[in-house]
């Protein structure tokens, strides 16, 4: 086990103890479960027909990244810097509907433009399409959330403006509904979460 490895599982583990009797999974997997293709998100079906390019393409070969030290860095630098440069509002204040995707260009948003703009900057930095994945989740309150998913070979990433720390996917104290595919960002799948947690529906 490497120190990357191990200062991921410390970080998990701190936080988990933390945040109380979340999550609780005897061995889970490094990856996410995937099920069956599903509908996208209404908000990132309207993203798609505005953004036309940022949902084009496929591809038959997914990518892994490796997670180098310096790409891990990358990965913390690129979360604290947007969760810090984005202001919290709903939907409904700032655009008069409940749910509207968009980029952050008025330096403000919900959880949809923390993760555009986090896609959107490490796709700038060279990281590949198809490890950086939209993810829906419930979070603890049992409402929607929206969080990147970034495909490691350590396993799934998770970047979020709820909690500071990039970690590990089972480390989260969300229920993951669904994410983008690896293959078509238009298209979304499905996510077999099966931990016990305190988020009571998963319906959505």
């Amino acid at each position: 086990m490497n120190l990357l490895e191990t200062t991921l599982i410390l970080t998990g583990a701190m936080l988990v103890s933390h945040l109380g009797p979340q999550t609780a999974a005897a061995s889970p997997s490094r990856f996410m479960e995937m099920d069956a293709p599903v509908t996208a998100p209404i908000g990132h079906q309207q993203f798609c027909a505005q953004n036309a390019a940022a949902c084009a393409g496929e591809t038959n070969s997914p990518v892994v990244v490796r997670l180098t030290e310096e790409r891990w860095n990358e990965l913390i630098a690129v979360n604290n810097r947007i969760n810090r440069s984005i202001q919290p509002v709903t939907d409904e204040d700032l655009w008069g509907q409940p749910e509207f995707w968009t980029y952050p260009t008025v330096g403000a948003g919900d959880c949809e433009e923390y993760v555009l703009e986090k896609q959107r900057a490490l796709l700038a930095a060279g990281w590949p399409a198809s490890a950086l994945l939209i993810t829906v989740a419930k979070d603890i309150n049992n409402s929607g959330h929206a969080v990147l998913t970034v495909r490691t070979d350590l396993g799934d990433m998770i970047l979020d403006n709820q909690i500071e720390a990039v970690l590990p996917w089972y480390s989260t104290p969300y229920r993951y509904i669904k994410r983008q595919s690896t293959k078509a960002p238009a298209k979304w799948t499905g996510i077999s979460d099966k931990r016990v947690t305190t988020v009571s529906s998963v319906g959505g």
